[in-house]
């Protein structure tokens, strides 16, 4: 009997370190595994990390340039549209697996959605602000299954109408990687990422794309702290969201011998660096999931992780307010925070598995109805 065939889409280095874990899983239980990759991962500016997929052993992959640089989000959705649809017309896959809160997430699961293809959204249900909260609610309702990372963001997806049989609360499925060896040592990393420093800070700062008119300002003001600190940063590039150009602008005039700037890093490398870095500051998601799981005290900027989670490692602050960033980086530095398992304990993967080789899973109709989460 032909296997199953699960289909990942992927279109950024970030996604792809959440979804990595299930697709191996997935590949190791016998199942056909492929990825359908684009978005960011197609940019040379930002590392080009379709090489990371390719090096995925024993899975099929599959490359769509869906954007030229400067596009807006609603012509990359409309060309991923368009893509995606042609795609899965030939190769019929049995199951999509989409992640979070991208246009191009949106996109394929639109697609799936018109065309009765069984979806499986990952991380929905959380609360963020900014665009990507609406794009997150969106995938959730198109979506036809759910593997969410809290038992709270079950009650979310619950709220906006979705079935409680299709939701799976598995955790959140990068922390699988981080609860164990990454396989590389920090002397490689620094090695293959010239990093020349002891002691050393993370910064990522994306943009917002509801706040674009003011990344500029917002960027300049953070790193200018970050500056004016003395001290060392791995800065890893922004995402190619509407702002990002005024972010490069402030990143391309710090110190090059106290800032290292990278487009992107091995999910592996980037795992290792985290576990010895003394401190991160930045809007990422990693900041306030992924740190403090390692017990890495973060700093979030701004808007984009908007009540997205709470931990005694986290601080918050405005890019504007310097006095508060440059508290937190005396105050903070180096210290090391018990591990904060909220989103999961490193088993994210093995849940995912337990769901797709249940034969219930692949039964019932894909034609959705609205459950009103009180019954």
């Amino acid at each position: 009997m032909k296997p199953r065939s699960i289909l990942f889409v992927t279109g950024t280095r970030a996604d792809f370190g959440k979804l990595e874990p299930l697709a191996v899983a997935a590949r190791d239980t016998g199942f056909s595994v492929a990825f359908f990759v684009t978005g960011m991962h197609m940019l040379a500016r930002y590392g080009l990390t379709k090489l990371e997929v390719q090096r995925t052993a024993g899975v099929a992959v599959h490359e769509f340039l869906n954007q030229r640089d400067d596009d807006p989000q609603d012509l990359i959705l409309a060309k991923t549209l368009i893509g995606f649809s042609d795609f899965v017309k030939e190769h019929a896959p049995d199951l999509v697996v989409i992640h979070g809160d991208r246009v191009e997430a949106l996109a394929c699961a639109l697609v799936c959605a018109t065309n009765y293809i069984r979806c499986a959204h990952i991380e929905g249900g959380e609360v963020s602000g900014t665009i990507d909260e609406i794009y997150r609610h969106c995938n959730s309702k198109l979506a036809s299954h759910h593997f969410v990372s809290s038992d709270v963001a079950a009650r979310r997806v619950m709220a906006l109408g979705e079935p409680s049989d299709k939701i799976h609360a598995i955790g959140s499925p990068e922390l699988d990687f981080h609860a164990g060896p990454s396989g590389v040592s920090i002397a490689e990393v620094k090695e293959r990422y010239a990093l020349p420093f002891d002691t050393f800070g993370i910064c990522v700062f994306h943009p917002v794309t509801s706040e674009a008119a003011t990344m500029g300002d917002q960027a300049q003001a953070l790193f200018g702290a970050l500056d004016a600190s003395g001290k060392h940063f791995v800065v890893i590039a922004p995402n190619n969201d509407p702002g990002t150009s005024e972010i490069w602008r402030a990143i391309d005039t710090l110190p090059k011998e106290r800032f290292r700037v990278l487009p992107s890093m091995r999910f592996a490398h980037f795992s290792e660096l985290m576990k010895h870095a003394a401190a991160m500051i930045g809007n990422s998601s990693a900041g306030v999931r992924e740190a403090p799981f390692l017990g890495l005290p973060s700093l979030d900027i701004g808007t984009r992780q908007t009540n997205r989670a709470l931990s005694p490692s986290v601080s918050f602050a405005e890019a504007f307010e310097t006095k508060k960033i440059a508290r937190f980086l005396q105050d903070e530095w180096g210290k090391s925070y018990p591990r904060h398992d909220a989103f999961g304990g490193g088993s994210a993967a093995s849940r995912f598995l337990e769901v797709l080789q249940d034969d219930g899973f692949w039964d019932g109709s894909l034609q959705k109805t609205f459950h009103d989460a009180a019954q």
